[in-house]
């Protein structure tokens, strides 16, 4: 009886550790695969449209690239690659359109364990 009990509380111990340590907040976790196609799909892009958002979103890579390597300023990397990215899309898209991408925008970041505190 013992044995078990104490089976469960390291079992209990493993789990609560995996998924405090799977919520920290950090930029490593972003692997920068933007699916140009479904989100033009998903918001109803035209072709110019199309173009900038896909260029947009491989500045966004690259930029997430810089903030989740940098050893200085990350947060303030961080801040300025998202919201960057929210300015660009603002002038591209229409005002519906871009809603729908702030709100994706905000839940894949979410999504990630990325917070800004800012």
């Amino acid at each position: 009886m013992k044995r078990l009990g104490l089976t469960l509380v390291a079992a209990l111990c493993l789990v609560a550790t995996t998924f405090a340590a799977g919520n920290q907040p950090t930029t490593t976790k972003w692997e920068g695969n933007i699916n140009v196609n479904k989100l033009g799909q998903y918001l109803n892009l035209n072709s110019m449209q199309s173009e900038e958002v896909s260029n947009i979103c491989e500045y966004f890579t690259e930029q997430m690239g810089r903030a989740a390597s940098a050893k200085k300023n990350k947060e303030a990397k961080l801040h300025n690659a998202i919201y960057g990215n929210l300015k660009l899309m603002k002038r591209t898209l229409t005002n519906e359109q871009y809603s729908k991408y702030a709100a994706l925008l905000n839940i894949t970041l979410k999504n990630k364990g990325i917070e800004l505190n800012k």
